[in-house]
């Protein structure tokens, strides 16, 4: 990819079909040697001598290029000093864009570690209103329960006062029906007692009658035995 982007810029720049396949050969060559990956090529160039002013700087990257080495490696494959020259600039140019577009791609340091405070930073927050919705919730449900059981024992207490109603109406129930039964026996027992009376002095009654009906019958007996007997008395003597 490199060497076709390479090639495109040179073309761009005006160089022939020819010059572009020897120059695609001595790229090729150049990076079957190390180019543009070799780390004779690319390096943080610390007061170092020979290195070409072909710099590119974007933001905070600085990316150099040994374009001298390079260029000088070009020529020593058989191309025209202009040639490796403009080749090394173009070369410089793909690598410059390369790099650049990789350290954009990349996160530096610093920016991890500030996504990951934002992240830690939201953790927290989310921890936090988590555990204030928890609280919030646990609060609610533990409203929500004493007026529940507010509920049941103001139920309890109403239900235990209807049964102790109930009880106390069947209470007062049984202790009338009692009252009425006994007062019923009562009067039974009292209407059985005047009945015995009754009876026995109906009884004594009879027995009064029978004795003096007994007593008539004996009476009449014997004025009637006296009178049968005076008339045989009577007849005997008309016949003596």
């Amino acid at each position: 990819m490199a060497a076709a982007a390479v090639c495109r810029r040179l073309g761009k720049l005006g160089f022939g079909n020819n010059n572009a396949s020897t120059i695609r050969r001595g790229f090729s060559s150049a990076h079957s040697h190390g180019f543009p990956l070799d780390r004779n090529l690319l390096n943080p160039v610390r007061g170092c001598r020979g290195n070409s002013d072909l710099v590119k700087e974007t933001g905070n990257h600085v990316f150099l290029v040994d374009t001298l080495a390079l260029a000088r490696r070009l020529e020593a494959r058989g191309l025209p000093l202009d040639q490796a020259e403009a080749i090394t600039a173009v070369i410089t140019e793909v690598l410059n864009d390369s790099l650049e577009n990789v350290a954009q791609s990349v996160v530096s340091k610093t920016e991890m570690e500030k996504n990951e405070m934002i992240q830690e930073t939201n953790l927290c927050k989310f921890k936090s209103e988590i555990q204030s919705k928890q609280e919030h919730h646990f609060s609610l449900l533990q409203r929500e329960a004493e007026k529940m059981e507010n509920v049941i024992d103001k139920t309890t207490e109403k239900m235990q006062h209807e049964i102790d109603k109930v009880n106390a109406g069947q209470r007062l129930d049984w202790n009338l029906e009692k009252g009425r039964i006994r007062d019923e026996l009562t009067q039974q027992k009292a209407d059985t007692t005047h009945l015995e009376n009754k009876l026995d002095r109906e009884t004594h009654a009879l027995r009064a009658q029978l004795e003096a009906a007994k007593y008539d019958v004996t009476k009449y007996f014997v004025a009637t035995s006296f009178s049968l007997c005076a008339v045989g008395l009577a007849v005997v003597r008309i016949f003596l």
